[in-house]
């Protein structure tokens, strides 16, 4: 059997290259593991507990749990933004032209 060399992906946008997916998924994957990262940080920095999150948000437990583990499988952007507008946080979008846009 031949040795396999593992890839190590640091960023989303190499990611989705390594697995042959477009790059508007990798775009999708960034924005979500923004909205994460900066989830995380407020939960840390208020010390807050997933059962508080998941009441203030209207979800379960388990699922803010998965979320907060880094675990988006099944995540919509929407639902981390309704978990971070209901801790108080508001989420600002730019939209700006790819270097890569066809138009």
């Amino acid at each position: 059997m031949p040795k396999l060399k593992p890839i190590v992906a640091k960023t989303p946008g190499h990611l989705a290259g390594v697995l042959g997916l477009a790059a508007t998924e990798a775009r999708e994957w960034e924005v979500q593991h923004s909205l994460l990262t900066r989830l995380q940080e407020i939960v840390r920095k208020h010390k807050l507990t997933h059962a508080e999150i998941a009441k203030r948000s209207a979800t379960s437990r388990t699922r803010v749990t998965a979320i907060l583990n880094d675990d988006l499988a099944h995540v919509s952007t929407d639902l981390l933004i309704r978990i971070l507008a209901s801790l108080g946080y508001g989420v600002k979008v730019t939209v700006t032209k790819s270097k890569t846009a066809a138009y």
